[in-house]
């Protein structure tokens, strides 16, 4: 809460080749699901690793048969601090008195270093569709070939795509649909949206790798804020489980207070002009420890990637955690790619 670390370095260093023309050996070819945007959201995640990766953007495919992407990339290789994102929830929706019970604390939101930027990553590609099969071959100086079954929604207003092969990634997630990149749906939609959201995890911690499918996502539990719209909060009141398993809360640990066992969570919008939102939260009785009132230790850092079907409805999120250890060990950073969203 994992291709050999040499290689994989070798791999992630290189320099990428120079684009070649649409024309020179590229035929027409379907979009995949017929969808030409996705968000996607991929990882290199293995236990004995130290050099695990998470990505997260956008893939555009056009129908000559090319396909662009533009990433945020967070390595272990690189670890980058957590980021401020300017956004501090009113007390519509927080508290400045750290015994509430229903409100998180009024602390500005953070996010994965580099997020609130513009990608660092863009690479040229191109694909394939065979049958329900996606193959993308990028146009680097290494090889690296990507396949993904392709599945359409029941509704028939979304495609996903189930990552079949990697020549780096070990998970990942795709969402398309023919909506503009740059639709988004607000904090209000999001809070409000009627079907099930359930997300689907798996997580690197402590060189351990832990796996969740199926849980849910209670996006209606998180409390609207009056002025500042583009966030939502939720004090989850009582985690003794969650938070003190690992021994890090000694002095507030035992406490049955809901304010003590408690996890902050805060969900917040990135950017007006694309899909970026982000999720950060932690656990209440850390930051007493640390005589604190807004954490800042090893706190969880979240982006995500809002998924909009054809009809410019919010459905959920593709996302990965790129929360870097503040002492340093590599151990100790957390790391995953998860989707959260009603089309599994």
């Amino acid at each position: 809460m994992r291709a050999a670390a040499a290689v994989l370095s070798f791999v992630l260093g290189i320099v990428m080749a120079p684009p070649q023309p649409a024309s020179a050996g590229v035929s027409a070819s379907p979009l995949p699901g017929g969808r030409a945007a996705y968000v996607v959201s991929q990882g290199h995640l293995e236990a004995a690793s130290r050099q695990n990766w998470v990505r997260l953007g956008s893939y555009r495919f056009a129908p000559d048969g090319t396909v662009t992407a533009a990433l945020y990339l967070w390595w272990q290789r690189h670890p980058v601090a957590r980021q401020r994102t300017g956004l501090v929830p009113d007390a519509g929706c927080s508290t400045k008195a750290g015994g509430s019970r229903s409100r998180p604390r009024t602390c500005e939101v953070l996010t994965a270093g580099g997020f609130t930027g513009a990608p660092g990553e863009s690479r040229t590609g191109t694909y394939t569709v065979s049958g329900n099969v996606l193959t993308i071959r990028w146009k680097i100086a290494q090889t690296w070939t990507e396949q993904w079954y392709v599945r359409p929604s029941p509704d028939g207003k979304l495609a996903r795509l189930d990552l079949k092969y990697s020549t780096l990634a070990t998970h990942g997630y795709g969402y398309g649909s023919n909506a503009a990149p740059g639709v988004r749906r607000a904090m209000s939609s999001v809070r409000a949206f009627p079907g099930s959201l359930r997300q689907d995890l798996t997580s690197w911690a402590g060189g351990k790798l832990v796996t969740s499918g199926d849980q849910p996502f209670g996006n209606s539990a998180f409390r609207a804020c009056a002025t500042t719209t583009s966030c939502l909060t939720y004090l989850q009141p009582s985690s003794r489980g969650a938070c003190q398993k690992s021994g890090g809360c000694p002095k507030y640990g035992g406490g049955t207070r809901a304010d003590i066992s408690s996890i902050q969570y805060y969900l917040t919008k990135i950017s007006n002009s694309d899909r970026r939102d982000t999720l950060w939260h932690w656990c209440t009785c850390l930051a007493m420890e640390r005589g604190e009132f807004c954490y800042t230790g090893n706190s969880h850092v979240k982006p995500l990637m809002q998924i909009i079907d054809d009809r410019g409805a919010f459905r959920g999120w593709v996302g990965v955690e790129a929360s870097f250890s503040t002492t340093g060990s590599r151990a100790a950073d957390m790391m995953a790619v998860f989707r959260i969203t009603d089309f599994h």
